[in-house]
């Protein structure tokens, strides 16, 4: 509602592109038909701003001393922070290394860290400010802003119809990140719109006045849109009908694909690092950024027109050795093209696919795609949706900064071309390192009705099923979002009224339906399987914050509101859902649903209820009921043998069932006080279901109310079995807490931790020496903690195994710690190299026939990563590698040290400390 209003009394149309390699604006004024490219004020030199239409992604993070106020003086005023934005950064970070923030974009994708942390740059020293990829992303934006101000400064950007392209393949939590970083930059409503979408729509709007002549011959457009750190695939269908304007819709979106120019930047510099290693060390992180940085220039050079056959790349020396501790390495535009054009876009047939290897790409921290074939990817999306679509591919619309270079897009034209068994339509696009930006404001410019549009709406209808029994024959669905409805078009189902569950978990179920059938938004359909063509979508189902209701022990009051729902499709491929309250329209809650997940076939087995489940929880609830059992104790402790009787060895309980038992345990968690065996049995039982307290919908939730029993502790404090099962409870839920309650956890242990004669921590209140070993596992399995607790904990355990009695589960737990892949937290929080190093000096030290979990302990801290600011020293890993082989350790523990491999399910049980839930797959 509010970027419409905006929208409307805007006074001018604003693109921005928010590259991984460079930051775009484009924008038209009132009554223009033309885009013009906004030039962005920045700092090249010391003192010197230029405006350019390419303000380069990245922050240069200068030491003390080494710049002077004058020479950071923008037109806007001086720059706050200790950082330098654009071109002048870009020169500095080839000069000094560690000091250059690049590819925040890609960083906001990456889930296996904490993107809202100070982590960049990556791999950078503690003398250097570090930021987080959103606050980075985020000065890029404010930068912007402030340059468009002083250029207009009677018309703030905050006050116009501003559109903010993303990758087509960035997820909910990458674009939400993106629009938080907008809303520090002080942009706080604007629109999102998927970069090749927008590539596209600046060529329809180049070819607006010719646009049925242009496409006549045209049925499908696949768009390759190549950046500095995606691959984003999109299929436009194109549908002629008599003289009328070409209808254009969109049909296909492709996975997410972390592989783009950085990717072909570090290849080169992989290759010159090799010529200026004359020992064979490779160089540590921050020298690596810095010759990636120069590689990036001599691959612009050489593959573009008029390349020399060669050029130098020189990388500086450091400290007083900048200059005289120089060392260049020569490159051909011969190895350029193979190592590019080869590596990046080999000529393939169609039914090649991307190699699925145990390993991937690791490099400054981000996992790139394991296979840097980006032909091989197209020749997998267009498989896709051929079985589906029948597709005949015929054009093609090439987008990002390497298309630039003529071989690269020579060679994507003539693959596909080979495939269709004669050439492709090339569609044209001059400048594509401004074309998103532009293509931004057509679309602003099409919604408005002065430029064509890719329409044809929705291409499914979706219905809300309305009976509890989804897999129901005759279920019944309402209407939520007919066929057609074009993107951004608000559907209010004004004679529907709903009950909405706050506070308490809630399952949506969905349909959709791609039959012509006109339904009418509010209708209610049979939807069951013998009506057609429905297709069951992944149930979703959220907690919905009652904001301002009443909590109780931390957790919320459960609590139903009556109301109304208007939805809408987004330009992203999500569906909005606007619950908005009968009694208060003012209330509303937005629940968002991601639409582009694969869908089931129509004839998939809808996913079953374990049948034994009803007798599972009248166990359950036999023992923790609020009725009057006449339960003993020996059938009390019965019940977890009773409860393998009914479902199974609780080995083969899947996610899906924990989850369900865990619900049945949580309702009765106030009768686990019964008697001794009651509370030991419910904390068994409880953290058995819950584990590893994520990877499961409503986890974090289900972890948020188990964690309200902290404050309560133990009933039978003197019953040393049921500490056990209190540290393990948490151990197996620690992967759901956050960094807070981990800390609570740490510091209520520390004093039994601590080695004997230590006396920096006091006994917290409540807690007892028990349940040391326990203790020692959890502690080690506090990924989220901040580095420097860890380490003292690691150091503790060393000291303590010292003494040959000390328990040998104490050499896991120091090995869990130091290693280089986290588990669940994020990577910047390992333990530094040097630290784990240390660690693993006290490993190979010992005989790994006598030490069972030293061999595996070793493995950890000696892992390969790829990422040379985690991974220790190639000697260590050496070392390790060869007492593995002489005790005779399984290949893959050797694989792990010796290259970057992902863990198989039996080390992950390892790593964890047991085995995890059969259908629970980790990504990492």
């Amino acid at each position: 509602m509010a970027a419409r209003k905006k929208a409307a009394d805007a006074k001018y149309r604003v693109g921005i592109d928010l590259g991984t390699s460079n930051t775009v604006v484009a924008y038209s004024e009132p009554g223009s038909d033309e885009i013009r490219v906004f030039g962005i004020e920045q700092l090249v030199g010391p003192g010197e701003v230029v405006a350019l239409p390419l303000l380069p992604s990245l922050r240069y993070h200068f030491a003390p001393g080494e710049l002077k106020s004058a020479d950071l003086k923008l037109p806007w005023g001086e720059m706050e922070a200790p950082a330098v934005l654009g071109s002048f950064a870009r020169k500095l970070g080839a000069q000094v290394p560690g000091r250059l923030v690049s590819s925040a974009k890609s960083w906001l994708s990456h889930a296996s860290v904490d993107r809202l942390a100070p982590i960049l740059p990556w791999g950078a020293g503690d003398d250097v400010e570090k930021i987080s990829p959103v606050i980075a992303s985020a000065s890029y934006l404010a930068h912007v802003h402030a340059a468009w101000n002083e250029r207009f400064p009677d018309a703030p950007l905050d006050a116009q119809d501003v559109v903010l392209t993303v990758p087509a393949s960035f997820d909910e939590g990458a674009r939400a990140l993106t629009l938080e970083a907008a809303r520090m930059a002080g942009l706080d409503t604007l629109r999102l719109l998927e970069e090749p979408q927008a590539a596209f729509y600046d060529w329809l709007f180049h070819h607006r006045a010719t646009l049925g002549q242009e496409l006549a011959d045209t049925r499908l457009v696949l768009i390759v849109d190549v950046g500095g750190g995606t691959t984003d695939l999109t299929l436009i269908q194109v549908a002629m009908k008599g003289d009328a304007e070409p209808q254009l819709s969109r049909i296909g979106v492709g996975n997410h694909l972390m592989l783009g120019g950085d990717n072909m930047d570090l290849a080169l510099a992989h290759l010159v690092e090799k010529r200026l290693a004359s020992d064979g060390e490779r160089l540590f992180a921050a020298r690596l950024s810095q010759l990636v940085e120069r590689s990036r220039a001599a691959k612009e050079q050489l593959l573009g027109p008029d390349a020399p056959a060669s050029t130098s790349i020189t990388l500086l020396g450091a400290g007083a050795k900048l200059i005289g501790g120089a060392r260049s390495a020569d490159v051909t535009r011969e190895e350029i093209e193979r190592i590019i054009v080869e590596g990046f876009f080999p000529l393939v047939s169609k039914d090649d696919r991307p190699t699925r290897t145990r390993g991937g790409i690791v490099e400054f921290g981000l996992p790139y795609a394991s296979d840097a074939a980006i032909t091989r990817h197209v020749a997998a999306f267009l498989g896709a949706h051929d079985t589906r679509e029948q597709i005949v591919l015929d054009t093609l619309l090439l987008n990002g900064g390497v298309f630039r270079a003529e071989p690269l897009a020579r060679r994507i034209a003539d693959t596909l071309g080979a495939w269709r068994g004669e050439p492709v339509h090339v569609l044209a696009n001059g400048n594509p390192d401004v074309a998103v930006a532009r293509g931004a404001v057509a679309y602003a410019l099409a919604r408005a009705g002065h430029a064509p549009k890719i329409g044809g709406g929705s291409a499914r209808s979706y219905f809300l099923l309305l009976d509890d029994d989804p897999a129901s024959d005759g279920a019944r669905g309402v209407c939520l979002l007919p066929r057609g409805t074009e993107e951004a078009q608000a559907i209010h189902l004004a004679d529907r009224t709903f009950a909405l569950t706050l506070g308490a978990p809630v399952r949506f179920h969905f349909v959709s339906s791609v039959a012509d059938s006109a339904y009418a938004p509010g209708e209610i359909a049979d939807v069951g399987a013998s009506a057609g063509d429905f297709v069951r979508l992944p149930p979703i189902a959220p907690v919905v914050d009652p904001r301002g209701e009443s909590k109780g022990n931390g957790a919320w009051k459960a609590s139903e509101s009556a109301v109304q729902l208007t939805t809408s499709l987004t330009e992203v491929g999500t569906l909005e859902m606007h619950c908005i309250a009968v009694d208060d329209p003012a209330k509303r809650w937005l629940l968002e649903f991601q639409l582009r997940q694969d869908e089931p076939k129509a004839d998939a087995a809808p996913s079953e209820t374990h049948p034994a489940l009803p007798k599972a929880i009248d166990l359950i609830d036999r023992t923790f009921g609020a009725r009057s059992h006449d339960v003993g104790p020996k059938e009390v402790k019965r019940l977890r043998a009773q409860l393998e009787q009914a479902l199974g060895s609780r080995d083969t309980w899947d996610i899906a069932l924990l989850r369900e038992l865990f619900g049945a345990l949580w309702d009765r968690a106030k009768r686990r006080r019964r008697s001794a065996d009651h509370e030991r049995l419910w904390l068994n039982l409880t953290g058995y279901c819950v584990r590893p307290g994520f990877g499961h919908p409503l986890d974090e939730w289900r972890v948020e109310q188990l964690w309200t029993l902290f404050d309560q502790g133990v009933q039978y404090s003197n019953e040393s079995q049921i500490w056990s099962e209190w540290w393990t409870l948490w151990r197996r839920a620690a992967g759901g807490l956050d960094e807070a309650a981990q800390l609570r956890l740490l510091d209520d242990m520390a004093f039994v931790l601590q080695p004997p004669g230590t006396s920096r921590y006091r006994k917290a209140a409540g807690a007892a020496r028990a349940g040391y070993e326990d203790m020692v596992r959890l502690a080690a399995s506090l990924e989220r903690v901040p580095v420097e607790r860890k380490i003292e904990v690691g150091d503790w355990l060393l000291t303590r195994l010292k003494k040959p009695s000390e328990n040998l589960q104490s050499w896991w737990a120091l090995g869990r710690i130091g290693a280089r892949q986290p588990f669940y937290g994020s990577a910047h929080g390992v333990v530094p190299p040097d630290i784990a190093s240390a660690w693993l000096d006290a490993l190979l030290a010992l005989d790994w026939k006598k030490v069972e979990p030293a061999a595996f302990a070793a493995v950890q801290i000696a892992r390969m990563t790829g990422d040379r600011s985690r991974d220790i020293a190639d000697a260590a890993r050496a070392a390790v590698i060869e007492r593995l082989a002489a005790a005779g350790a399984a290949q893959a523990w050797i694989a792990m040290v010796s290259e970057v491999v992902t863990l198989d399910r039996a080390d992950e049980g390892r790593v964890f400390g047991e085995a995890l839930p059969a259908g629970l797959k980790l990504i990492g």
